[in-house]
């Protein structure tokens, strides 16, 4: 998302009037698995791995510059225009994009075989594999804003809240943008879970999530990989992708923005963050692909003028897909906030032409409802059907 310019403030100590649900007395039990030896991805030419470029303290993608819009074009977008994307009726929406109550008592137990999988919405989903429970992007506010009025508002709700949800391990965040790091859903986790969750997140974001209290962190950079658990069978690995970051006036691109794989003894996962296309997927589907499922960003990719340089379009997405070597891939990042100009179910009809006009299996890149729940790579079910 396209943050518009704002005020320098202090965000731990506004009020955050979100609707985010928190059991006071309901405290998560779980034995916390130890997160160790740090270290970078090996290849047989470290000069084929992209890094990060960093000058004055600023991150740049080795890749080129990301154009964005203006703040008078976000502006306009945001209060002035009666753009494509305009929403339709909730009566309309609940036929086009229904909110589906997941039943999460399918994730009590990780599944022996395939990786399960619940769209929240947006870029946050729950994913389940090899005896661990991961959590990407997570956004449970009803705006993606610096306060609780004003900014984006979601036009879908979240099928669950926080409170609902299951033992969760491992929480990944691919950059800074008020639609993918939440400050009251960060809040409302560390709350719930505390020393029981593990979180990786981009270069540069330390301090920000020692400020919010928490205390496992893991800040990592462009292939670097972490091995969770105490046997070593899975791994983190931060890895690339094309965008920017910015909260405040004066902090643009001062954390890093990053992808994420995960990668067990049996499955593999990988989520995309936020991204326009570019040449690092590649790479890292020649060292840590195939993956089982993947979740890639569909939407908010118009006009292409201005978002082409930071957000894929369906076309891109698919090429990503191929790019990794995804067996299965979901479509994330739209169908939840408005933030450009393409009507809203445009992302999941031009994905389903995209993968006919390429002869792919239909279930090999596909969109699912909020609240959906999909096993995907298992063990005698055809995935994503």
């Amino acid at each position: 998302m396209e943050a518009m310019d704002e005020e320098e403030f202090d965000e731990h100590d506004t009020d955050q009037a979100m609707d985010i649900e928190v059991e006071e007395e309901q405290g998560a039990t779980c034995s916390p698995l130890k997160a160790h030896n740090l270290r970078p991805a090996q290849g047989d030419q470290v000069e084929e791995f992209p890094v990060p470029l960093f000058e004055n303290g600023r991150y740049r993608n080795p890749w080129g510059p990301v154009s964005r819009p203006r703040m008078m074009d976000s502006f306009k977008h945001f209060y002035c225009s009666k753009h494509d994307g305009k929403m339709p009726k909730k009566s309309e929406l609940d036929t086009t994009l229904p909110i589906i109550k997941p039943n999460l008592s399918e994730f009590a137990t990780s599944p022996v075989s395939g990786v399960r999988h619940l769209w929240i919405g947006q870029s946050t989903s729950l994913v389940q594999m090899d005896g661990v429970t991961i959590l990407t992007d997570p956004m449970f506010s009803e705006r993606c804003s610096p306060l609780p009025v004003g900014g984006y508002k979601r036009f879908r709700s979240t099928p669950c809240s926080i409170s609902e949800l299951p033992l969760v391990n491992i929480v990944v965040i691919s950059h800074t943008h008020y639609d993918h790091l939440d400050y009251a859903s960060v809040m409302a986790l560390n709350q719930r879970y505390g020393d029981c969750l593990r979180w990786y997140v981009p270069q540069g974001l330390m301090k920000w999530m020692r400020d919010c209290g928490i205390a496992h962190v893991a800040e990592m950079t462009w292939w670097k990989e972490e091995v969770y658990s105490d046997d070593g069978n899975i791994r983190v690995v931060c890895t690339p992708c094309q965008h920017w970051g910015k909260r405040t006036t004066r902090d643009e691109n001062k954390v890093l923005w990053c992808s994420w794989c995960v990668i067990g003894p049996r499955h593999s996962f990988f989520f995309a963050g936020d991204t326009a296309y570019c040449d690092g997927f590649k790479t890292i589907g020649k060292h840590y692909g195939p993956f089982t499922l993947s979740t890639i960003p569909i939407g908010a990719y118009s006009p292409r003028s201005s978002m082409s340089c930071s957000h894929v379009d369906p076309e891109n997405a698919v090429n990503i897909h191929h790019d990794i070597q995804s067996q299965a891939s979901i479509g994330i990042h739209w169908g939840t906030f408005s933030i450009a100009n393409e009507p809203y179910l445009e992302p999941k009809e031009l994905l389903e032409q995209e993968v006919e006009k390429r002869g792919m299996k239909p279930s090999s890149f596909v969109t699912v409802n909020h609240g959906e729940i999909s096993l995907v790579g298992a063990d005698g079910y055809d995935d994503l059907d």
